[in-house]
This record gives C-alpha cells, sequence and structure tokens, in this order.
C-alpha cells in the first residue's frame, strides 16, 4: 500500500511534463540554448585550430556580453511593437521570429568566415549571433512566465533545461563532429558545421509558429492605453526596477549578488573547456563522442532531477545544492590537466559536470522566476539574467591570460574556488526568501516565491 501510495504520488509529479506548454518549451529551449556556444567553446575550438592564442580566444566570449547587457534593450522587447508581425503574430511572438530570423542569418555569416585570416568580421558576426541570441531569451523568457503559473514553472523550466542542454551539447559535440566529418568536404569542415547549426536554428521559427501567444496580464492592458512618449517610457523601463526595489528594499542588493555570482566559476571556466581538451590532445572525435554520448545523458538527468528535487525539497535547497556540485566539479578538469590525455577520466569529469549543470540551472532559473512580477516580465527577467552573466563573462575575458599564468590545474582550482562565497550568498537570499511577505504592500499581480 505504501508503494503504491509512492507510485501514484511519482505519476503525479511526473505528469506535468505532459503540459502541452511543457512540451513546447522544450522546442523553444533548444532554440534559446544553440547560439551560447557557438560564439564561447565551440568557437574557441574552432579558433585554437586556427592558430589564434590563448589571450585573443579569452577576449573574444565578451561577444557572450550581449546577454549580460540585454536588459538594456529588454524594455523595448516588453513593449515595442514590431509593424506587420506584432498584429499577426502578437507580441512575444512577434519578437521572438525576428530574433531568430537575425540568428539564423548571422550563423550562416560565421560560417563564411576564417577566424584566422578575418578575425574582427568573425568577431563582428559572433556579437551580431549573440545580440539576436540574448534578444531571443528576454521574449521567450516572458513567454514561459506568462504561460502558466508559478507551480508549473519548475516543470517548464524542466523541459525548457533539457531541450537547451540539447542544443548545447548539439553546438558543442554535434558542431565538432560535424566538422570533423566534413574535414574533407568542398566546404571544409568548420564551414560545414555552421552551416548546419544555421539550419538547426529553424526549430525556433517552427515552434514559435505552432505556439499560442500568452495573454497579457490586466495590469499590462490597463497601461497599454496611456500616450506619450515619457509615459511610454517611464511604464517600460523605470517601473519594473522600481518594483523590484520597492518589494526587497536593501534586501535586493543581496538578490542581487547572488545572481552576479551564482554561475560564476562555471562561466569562467568554460571559455577554456575546449582549448584545454585540445591542449591534451583530444581530438575533435573524441571530444564529440564523450560529449554527446554521456553530455546528453547526465544533461536529460539533471534537468529532470533538478525538477523534481525543486518540487520535494524547494527551490533554495536544490539551489544550494546546484552551487556545491557546480563548483566540486570544476576540481575534476583540475586533476584531468594532471592526469593528461586519459579517455576515461574525460568521461566522468565530462558526465559529473552536466549532471551538476542541470540541477543548478533549473533551480536557478526557478528562483528567478519566482522573482518577477509578470506585470513586468520580460524587463525584470531580463533584468536578473543579464546581473547573473555581467560579472562571470567580464572574468571570462581574462581566462586565457589566467592559464598562460597559472596554468590549466592552478585556473580551474581557482573557478572552483569562486564557488565558495556563493553557498552564504545562498544561505541569505534563504534569510530573505522567509523574512518578507509573499506578496508586497498593495498587492499586485505578480509570481513572486
Amino acid at each position: 500500500m505504501v508503494w503504491q501510495n509512492k507510485w501514484q504520488t511519482l505519476k503525479r509529479s511526473l505528469g506535468i511534463y505532459r503540459h502541452p506548454i511543457a512540451v513546447r518549451m522544450f522546442f523553444l529551449g533548444f532554440s534559446s540554448g544553440l547560439p551560447l556556444l557557438l560564439v564561447f567553446g565551440t568557437l574557441s575550438f574552432w579558433m585554437r585550430e586556427s592558430g589564434v592564442d590563448l589571450k585573443t580566444i579569452g577576449f573574444m566570449s565578451w561577444a557572450g556580453l550581449c546577454w549580460a547587457l540585454k536588459w538594456v534593450w529588454a524594455p523595448l522587447v516588453d513593449r515595442l511593437p514590431i509593424p506587420v508581425l506584432t498584429r499577426r503574430l502578437g507580441r512575444r511572438r512577434a519578437w521572438l521570429i525576428a530574433a531568430q530570423t537575425m540568428l539564423i542569418a548571422s550563423l550562416a555569416g560565421m560560417a563564411m568566415t576564417d577566424p584566422a585570416s578575418h578575425l574582427p568580421v568573425m568577431a563582428a558576426l559572433a556579437v551580431a549571433t549573440a545580440f539576436s541570441g540574448a534578444t531571443q531569451d528576454v521574449a521567450l523568457d516572458a513567454y514561459r512566465i506568462e504561460s502558466g503559473s508559478e507551480k508549473e514553472q519548475a516543470a517548464f523550466l524542466a523541459t525548457y533545461q533539457t531541450g537547451y542542454r540539447l542544443a548545447m551539447i548539439w553546438a558543442g559535440a554535434g558542431a565538432l563532429a560535424v566538422a570533423a566529418a566534413a574535414e574533407e568536404s568542398m566546404l571544409g569542415g568548420w564551414r560545414t558545421a555552421y552551416l548546419v547549426m544555421a539550419a538547426s536554428a529553424l526549430v525556433g521559427p517552427v515552434a514559435v509558429l505552432m505556439s499560442p501567444e500568452p495573454p497579457k496580464p490586466t495590469e499590462v492592458r490597463k497601461r497599454a492605453s496611456a500616450h506619450g512618449l515619457a509615459a511610454w517610457i517611464y511604464s517600460a523601463v523605470f517601473l519594473p526596477f522600481l518594483d523590484f526595489f520597492k518589494r526587497f528594499g536593501w534586501w535586493a542588493l543581496v538578490i542581487l549578488l547572488l545572481i552576479a555570482t551564482y554561475r560564476i566559476s562555471d562561466v569562467v571556466m568554460g571559455v577554456m573547456a575546449n582549448p584545454f581538451y585540445a591542449d591534451l590532445g583530444f581530438s575533435k572525435q573524441e571530444v564529440a563522442a564523450v560529449s554527446k554520448v554521456f553530455g546528453v545523458v547526465m544533461t536529460l538527468l539533471g534537468a529532470f532531477v533538478g525538477g523534481i528535487v525543486a518540487v520535494r525539497i524547494g527551490v533554495m535547497r536544490t539551489l544550494f545544492l546546484g552551487a556545491v556540485l557546480s563548483a566540486a566539479t570544476n576540481l575534476l578538469f583540475a586533476v584531468l590537466a594532471l592526469r593528461g590525455h586519459d579517455m576515461l577520466f574525460l568521461v566522468f569529469t565530462v558526465s559529473a559536470d552536466n549532471l551538476a549543470a542541470g540541477i543548478a540551472s533549473v533551480a536557478f532559473l526557478a528562483y528567478l522566476s519566482g522573482l518577477t512580477n509578470v506585470a513586468y516580465s520580460a524587463t525584470q527577467y531580463a533584468l536578473f539574467s543579464s546581473v547573473m552573466l555581467a560579472l562571470p563573462k567580464f572574468l571570462a575575458g581574462f581566462s586565457g591570460a589566467a592559464v598562460e599564468s597559472l596554468g590549466y590545474n592552478g585556473f580551474f582550482t581557482a573557478t572552483a574556488c569562486l564557488g565558495i562565497p556563493v553557498l552564504f550568498l545562498v544561505a541569505a537570499a534563504s534569510y530573505v526568501r522567509r523574512k518578507l511577505p509573499s506578496e508586497p504592500a498593495g498587492g499586485g499581480s505578480q509570481r513572486q516565491r
């Protein structure tokens, strides 16, 4: 009887993944996860093979700062209509289609560029790809938050993260495998790989066109009748930020500090992962094979475990667990640096890293979603996710210089240590969560905690 009750409870917990929106979020998550590594890790492997030095590779990662600065244009995505598209598709889907179209074009441009002989052009196209991907994320985060209740967000994020992580594996291991297989082709390996990635990005527009537009929150509909540029700027730009600081007061600084540092160990380490594999003598085929098999399995496991664990023990405890695992797995890279070309240990390291990332990502994004007010979902979520990336991606730009100074072993150990202060910030944020009321003074439509 006890086991039957547990089985029924598990079935109810897993049933949320059959929700139509949860299924759609898988494909939209794939579209969101595709561009990051193509201007980050995969591009660094291509550049290293082309003879670009580590310092330049590190600085090129600053293209990813577009994701950290997306709060600047998020108010436009939140409020500005796109001629024709908004009338036909709605405000969220219109921006998604526009961003995805730009993304496909910029990826195709990268495919036709040689980083060794046209590095400035490649840098510009990488920035364009990052800008398009960041804009897509602004609209997509708002679409997800507005599509369901807070209780449903963890499940939506689990399927979203599964699609996102699979896209990252495809953009990482998949791109490496395609590049290796097509080395002797007429187009060449890397050109073929990036053209395949551009074609893969078509998943995004197809998913958007097959998805309904979410309803506008009541507060947004009331403000839509406001006239004048000043009123529009006030409601679109200032109110979302004022709302956040009004709800949390000085504790908002603690929350922002946690957001700014939670993924710091992973992001700073990530730029040098592929150059590290290349310098250890691992081939594109070997890295692709390990990432394809073990990366996919552990990513799926991590995302779904993270979603279920968050439901069972709470977001904050899962957030703490994710922080511990993320920092600890960086030490495995430090050990691999000492062991050298060890395929078995590479498998273990990649598996552990993907499992930790899946758990941490689901918990962290669920936490961010719970902080937003649905009246300002695009702008506020863009603020949070921008703060999340600004400091880590800035520091990541110096990762090449750090490796040249410390060596790979010292570098990976240092990135693991960066995760220690995060544990104290999670504890402080948990206190804030218990201390503050679940609704702001005066009420308001929101998904808070």
